[in-house]
């Protein structure tokens, strides 16, 4: 069927004008490395002049193709390595209209200009990668002799306990519980990931450490043999009463005795090797702002000493070769400085300590490098590094060169909220785990509640406008290249579930119990909410289980076991589906983004590159709605008949492809209830 450009229909320059970083309209030149050809897309006839200003120097654009409905002005750049500021100027009809990164204006833009750092880049591997979180204590079992032992020791004033009932929903103080997930049971479950069509497996921490979360290291040389594997065992258990950790003989044989940690060290290798067979990555959780009381350097408990092979911790022992990394208050050496005033959680003193930087570097390479071979490391609470921004910065950079020198291909993927900007300027953080444009706008338009289900905003849930605003200055504060790796999430091990927020209820387990994170809830919003995952700009990331139907209120019930043998087995196959539809088609990965329709409980945004178009539409309404899209605006011309590849509602499921028809620029799309439909053309 021939295709045209109807010029009959009213459309506007301003509609039609589009620029971002990806590859299509910033394209890394083969004259240099940092040569960068810069692409403005016009609608057709109607651009008398075209400008780039650069850095405030104005550069001429020349019109490089006329491609049906737009024509496309271009630019060639040698840049030197100084960050690029650039939006674009255009003369039409006697009227001047600037383009920068929020779009048209009328005024010469300040603060949202396009940022690019020359010879930035980030791995390919990483962008629009299916991710999948795994907590490991709560994801399977694969070795029972591995297990915490009730009494076994005893973590913020309470012995821990071993829970023999998998499917038991966390108490609402839970971190002394286990439930005996471990490394070997991932290994059990690598075909499960394959079928699922995860790409990267996300590690929360799995070095040594006291509490079933691992937010609080012990030693971050190995991997904690209660999930890994114990081969030297033997010692007593704690008595009923005693608080004593020096008298928990098992618990300081299975964590501090050599044979054991090889071991772990050993089977977490192995981890990694069969994830790489089946083309996986592997990302680990580092905790570098502060570690645990247990950890060896402080050695809080006293029983590091015991083992004969250690050197003496600094707590209590001014003398210590540690004494530098942790900033004392007394002269006893007893009093130190915790995160949030936490003594559980020592924050680490990097400015007074080299040798401490040093260390936590050598750390930084070695799990990247052989015989572990890690892909990259999500980093905690990472703008809370050190006492003062400038030195926060300052590690950073030297991370990032110690770790892209050991593993180049390695990610830095930092957890952070609120503006990233100035980390990932390609000198220190890669991306980050994706709050502010994802996780967030997402939840209050499909949901009315914060990521905790701590608070309910009726005016936000299907508010477009706000939905896509919040979108487009949230992004401001990425890079494209960032942006496209960035960790989208829509539940995690720090806020409630996404199947639980669909009820719109406030909540919490301790407040309203766990069983009440599974009333009223709508699964088609789940739905809705995966396909928004799998085809917004970003890495998806499933937290474990969502896939199967977990609910649960915020931390603790968030960390819920696996339901295995107890799946919802339509949500997980309707995940298995959205991505592979995600996997099949590039443009979910690197196409550009642009929103194409809003109304009240109803958008749609499109992917598009200039290979593949795809229009994306959510109805959160519990009415049926008819829309028309204008699919133009991605290049897809009358003629033309894009696909539906899929559509699900609260009356139908289906992934067959149907040919929609494109005229006047539009496509006219009805969707029931609680729906989503993806259409491509290609």
């Amino acid at each position: 069927m021939d295709t045209h450009y109807n010029s009959n229909i009213n459309w506007t320059l301003e509609e039609a004008l589009f620029h971002d970083g990806t590859s299509d309209f910033c394209r890394v030149s083969p004259e240099g490395e940092n040569t960068y050809t810069f692409v403005l897309r016009t609608l057709s006839e109607k651009v008398d002049r075209a400008v780039i200003s650069i850095n405030d120097e104005d550069f001429e654009m020349e019109s490089a193709e006329v491609d049906g409905i737009f024509e496309y002005f271009e630019l060639t750049f040698e840049a030197e390595d100084e960050l690029l500021r650039y939006y674009f100027k255009i003369e039409s009809e006697g009227r001047t209209i600037y383009y920068d990164k929020l779009g048209v204006n009328y005024n010469v833009p300040e603060g949202s200009r396009f940022e690019l750092t020359p010879g930035f880049d980030v791995p390919e591997w990483a962008k629009g990668a299916v991710m999948y979180q795994v907590y490991v204590d709560r994801f399977y079992s694969g070795d029972r002799l591995n297990d915490v032992q009730d009494n076994e020791y005893s973590y913020i004033g309470e012995h821990v306990k071993k829970i023999s009932d998998w499917y038991k929903l966390p108490d609402a103080r839970d971190v002394f519980n286990f439930y005996g997930g471990d490394l070997q049971g991932v290994i059990d479950k690598m075909d499960y990931f394959q079928k699922l069509g995860v790409e990267v497996i996300y590690f929360n921490p799995i070095f040594v450490s006291p509490s079933n979360h691992k937010y609080d290291t012990q030693d971050y040389d190995h991997v904690d043999p209660h999930i890994g594997k114990i081969l030297r065992d033997g010692g007593m258990n704690l008595a009923d009463g005693d608080m004593n950790n020096r008298n928990a003989g098992r618990y300081i044989m299975r964590t501090t005795h050599r044979e054991n940690l090889t071991a772990s060290n050993r089977l977490f290798a192995k981890l990694v090797r069969e994830a790489h067979k089946r083309n996986i990555k592997v990302i680990i959780d580092g905790v570098f702002n502060h570690c645990g009381s247990f950890n060896k350097w402080l050695d809080k408990e006293g029983f590091y000493h015991l083992n004969g092979s250690y050197k003496p911790g600094a707590y209590g022992n001014k003398d210590s070769s540690y004494d530098s990394f942790f900033k004392f208050f007394d002269d006893n050496h007893t009093v130190y400085e915790g995160w949030w005033g936490f003594d559980t959680l020592p924050k680490l003193n990097y400015e007074e300590s080299q040798k401490l930087c040093d260390y936590i570097m050598k750390i930084g390479a070695k799990w990247v490098s052989e015989p572990y071979n890690v892909d990259g490391w999500r980093l905690d609470v990472a703008a809370d590094l050190g006492h003062s921004e400038e030195f926060n910065h300052k590690f950073w950079r030297r991370f990032r060169r110690v770790v892209k020198k050991a593993n180049p291909n390695a990610i830095i993927l930092a957890e952070h909220y609120g503006s990233p900007k100035s980390w990932l300027m390609g000198d220190q953080w890669d991306t980050v785990m994706n709050y502010d444009a994802f996780m967030e706008p997402v939840t209050w338009f499909l949901t009315g509640v914060d990521k905790h289900s701590d608070n309910y905003n009726p005016d936000l849930k299907g508010n477009a406008r706000v939905f896509f605003e919040s979108m487009r200055y949230n992004m401001l504060n990425f890079q494209t290249n960032s942006m496209l790796c960035a960790m989208n999430q829509l539940s995690n091990h720090d806020h409630s579930r996404f199947l639980t927020r669909t009820n719109s209820m406030v909540g919490r387990t301790a407040t309203v119990g766990p069983e009440a994170a599974s009333l009223g809830i709508n699964k088609h919003i789940m739905k809705e909410a995966v396909v928004m995952q799998m085809t917004l700009p970003g890495a998806p990331t499933l937290y474990y289980g969502d896939e199967a139907g977990l609910c649960g209120w915020t931390d603790p019930d968030n960390r819920r076991t696996y339901p295995w043998g107890r799946e919802d087995l339509d949500l997980l196959e309707f995940h298995r589906d959205v991505i592979a539809i995600h996997k099949q088609n590039k443009v979910f990965r690197t196409g550009a983004y642009i929103p194409l329709y809003e109304n009240k409980d109803v958008i749609s945004y499109g992917r598009f590159s200039r290979d593949s178009k795809a229009a994306i539409i959510i109805n959160n309404s519990g009415d049926r709605i008819e829309v028309k899209i204008p699919v133009w605006r991605l290049g897809v011309e009358d003629g033309i008949n894009m696909k539906r590849i899929l559509l699900c509602d609260k009356e139908q499921y289906n992934i067959g492809a149907v040919d929609k028809s494109v005229t006047g620029g539009e496509i006219s799309v009805t969707i029931g209830p609680f729906g989503a439909a993806i259409y491509i053309s290609k």
